[in-house]
């Protein structure tokens, strides 16, 4: 854990519930949890790139992505090793130096070998079976946030980062 560089996501079970909310004109919804999305901003700041790879396609994906300035989307695709391998060789890192968060079958051959393959509490089971860890957290409830600050804490003393970066954020005012 302490040598990651990239974090990688799938979207639906990981970002999301899973659920998929499709309305009457044919819009696709999806829910994010706002502590995942605080996670990443966290990891961001200490220099981890962030992926996400995900199967389906999504305007709403496309739009939480931009918000938390995510490095690198990749959406409708189905060979997502070959993606990651891309990814790597943009970032000149190997397997060793990835995370990858993923909770279904679809997911299974990058996690067979990166370095730090996790899962949300509601992964299914041959994925729970494969990684080094389960959240307690279901995805879309904070899984995501709870790897990060697993990954974070390993890596830096955890209550510094947090101080530094509150205070980047706090600004004086007269």
């Amino acid at each position: 854990m302490k040598n990651i560089k990239l974090l990688v996501l799938d979207v639906d079970g990981v970002l999301t519930d899973g659920k998929l909310f499709i309305g009457s004109d044919g819009e696709e919804y999806k829910a994010f949890h706002t502590q995942d999305g605080m996670g990443i901003s966290l990891a961001r700041y200490t220099g981890m790139k962030i992926a996400i790879i995900t199967g389906r396609k999504s305007p709403a994906v496309e739009k939480r992505a931009n918000e938390l300035k995510i490095d690198y989307v990749y959406q409708g695709i189905h060979d997502k090793l070959s993606v990651l391998h891309d990814i790597m060789s943009d970032l000149g890192i190997t397997l060793d130096e990835v995370c990858y968060i993923g909770d279904d079958i679809n997911d299974l051959p990058i996690l067979q070998v990166v370095g730090y393959p996790a899962a949300p509490a509601n992964a299914v089971g041959p994925v729970k079976a494969d990684v080094q860890y389960v959240a307690k957290a279901n995805g879309g409830e904070g899984a995501v946030r709870e790897i990060l600050d697993r990954l974070l804490a390993e890596q830096y003393d955890y209550n510094q980062l947090l101080n530094d970066y509150l205070s980047g954020l706090v600004t004086i005012t007269q």
